[in-house]
């Protein structure tokens, strides 16, 4: 059932489908589901309702290693990585239709599995995959090697050569869609995968896989485990045969996959592990109620759980009791906390009863640092019981506050005044991180200055979050390195062999 055919479901519809759902649980491996070797489950539990959607394989070192083995066995064989160009980009072509044919399954089970609104799941996150896939199958007959210019009697040539196995371990905030980021390069470039999707969104990979096999995609070739991060996620990182491991997620496990990879294989990492955005308005700012527009939608969106939500208003002095006066009153009606099975909802529940202890707790340290409520601050009235956290905005807010240097990852944005751009990029650089930033200004010498000047991956200048799949996505700093989406991306999946044939 395509997008357009499920945006027509109201919320009764959405609950039918619901109350009639039964994932599948079990790990996928050498084109099979199984059960995990060691017979361990975890739960998988609705955070709207607190109430428990499945028990899910718990995936081991063992599982891990048959995975691998799976994956190994296959790319040697050459049935993926040595297959013709565009057969392979016909199957990719293929998956990518059938995962928009399976809108709604996957709009149902990411909605349920984290609570992200099921219209944001149609409208986002299931194009962004099917576009992603789109994307890398039409990159693969564009790789090229390359003649040198040598003496006469040599002949030298450069191959680009898919690594082998490739380890995606990827976050819960976007389930589908950061697969979709890791693994479809990896695929596209000839490469096995192994997914490790988070445990606390563990059931949209599990269709994934099995859509990949409908579309002719060899077994072995995308195998999920799902687990536990230190069990199955650490086995991944630690094992001898990945080549490469390439993840989404938080600081700490993002450092501890390096650290894996060196006591290992020193297989490659690439790592994306969040942000401190600032969206920095200027004085001069075009139209104000526009850069309002964004900045609410830019913390509030997906619950605040954004890599780079911008959680760091950064306001000009002469604007800033307008700025917050206008916030406010947008927020009223843009993101109201609600069932995510009702299309109309545009806030859902935190994906778990911690990461709402967790961001409630930051609530309270920005109010015990001095920092003051505008609005928001508790659990929506009537939402008890699931993990909702109300829309959250502070002023008074200074740059060296916990709320303002710690990514809290929910709906909480911190407003911070500064007097000129200097002091602006001052206080946006002033962050362990470097993912992405914000300018809001009329004047292009003030953007140009600034955007050289700003240390992220991404910057938007009079927008926020725009971009499309030839855009590099990553950060500077702890922030991680490598990049997303984009024919870097491709590349880095690949290495060179460089070939000397002497003439004689």
């Amino acid at each position: 059932m395509n997008v357009g055919v499920a945006s027509a479901f109201d919320t009764t519809a959405w609950h039918d489908r619901a109350s009639g759902l039964k994932p599948e649980t079990r790990l996928f491996i050498d084109g099979e589901f199984v059960d995990a070797k060691a017979g361990g489950r975890f739960e998988s539990t609705n955070p709207a309702t607190g109430e428990v959607l499945a028990e899910v394989s718990r995936g081991t070192g063992e599982d891990i290693d048959a995975a691998v083995a799976a994956a190994r066995k296959a790319f040697k064989s050459g049935v993926w990585s040595r297959m013709a160009p565009r057969d392979r980009m016909e199957v990719l072509y293929k998956y990518a239709g059938l995962i928009e044919a399976h809108a709604s399954e996957f709009a149902l089970l990411d909605s349920l599995d984290m609570g992200k609104p099921v219209s944001d799941m149609l409208n986002i996150d299931v194009p962004g995959a099917v576009i992603t896939f789109q994307y890398f199958a039409e990159t693969i007959d564009k790789i090229d090697g390359q003649v040198t210019n040598t003496e006469a009697a040599a002949f030298h040539y450069i191959l680009r050569e898919p690594l082998g196995v490739v380890g995606c371990v990827v976050p819960w905030n976007y389930p589908l869609m950061m697969a979709a980021w890791k693994v479809a390069p990896a695929l596209a470039a000839g490469n096995t995968v192994v997914l490790k999707p988070a445990e606390q969104s563990p059931l949209s990979a599990l269709l994934m896989a099995k859509l990949f096999t409908e579309a002719g995609g060899p077994p072995g070739v995308f195998n999920v485990v799902n687990g536990l991060g230190e069990e199955a996620g650490k086995a991944l990182g630690l094992h001898m045969d990945v080549d490469k491991i390439a993840f989404t997620g938080s600081i700490e496990v993002g450092k501890l996959m390096m650290v894996y990879a060196g006591q290992s294989n020193k297989k490659r990492v690439t790592t994306e592990c969040g942000g401190k955005t600032p969206q920095i308005i200027m004085a001069d700012v075009e139209n104000l109620d526009t850069a309002v527009q964004y900045a609410v939608g830019g913390i509030f969106s997906n619950q605040g759980e954004v890599c780079n939500a911008g959680s760091r208003l950064l306001v000009h002095a002469s604007i800033h009791d307008e700025f917050v006066e206008k916030f406010k009153e947008l927020s009223k009606t843009a993101y109201i906390p609600g069932d995510p099975l009702d299309p109309k909802t545009t806030m859902g529940p935190l994906v778990t009863r911690d990461q709402q202890e967790r961001v409630l707790g930051y609530i309270e340290a920005g109010k015990q640092e001095g920092a003051k409520i505008a609005f928001g601050g508790g659990v929506p009235e009537g939402l008890e019981a699931g993990c909702y956290v109300s829309p959250t905005l502070f002023t008074g807010v200074e740059n060296k506050m916990k709320i303002a240097q710690e990514e809290i990852f929910g709906p909480v944005g911190a407003v911070i005044p500064f007097t000129d751009a200097g002091e602006a990029v001052a206080i946006a650089n002033d962050s362990i991180y470097g993912l992405t930033a914000a300018i809001w200004t009329t004047d292009l010498n003030t953007a140009h200055k600034m955007a050289r000047d700003i240390e992220a991956g991404v910057i938007w200048v009079n927008c926020f979050d725009h971009g499309d799949m030839t855009q590099p996505w990553g950060g500077y700093k702890q922030s991680g390195f490598g990049r997303d989406k984009c024919f870097e991306t491709m590349l880095a999946h690949t290495q060179t062999k460089s070939v000397w044939i002497h003439l004689g």
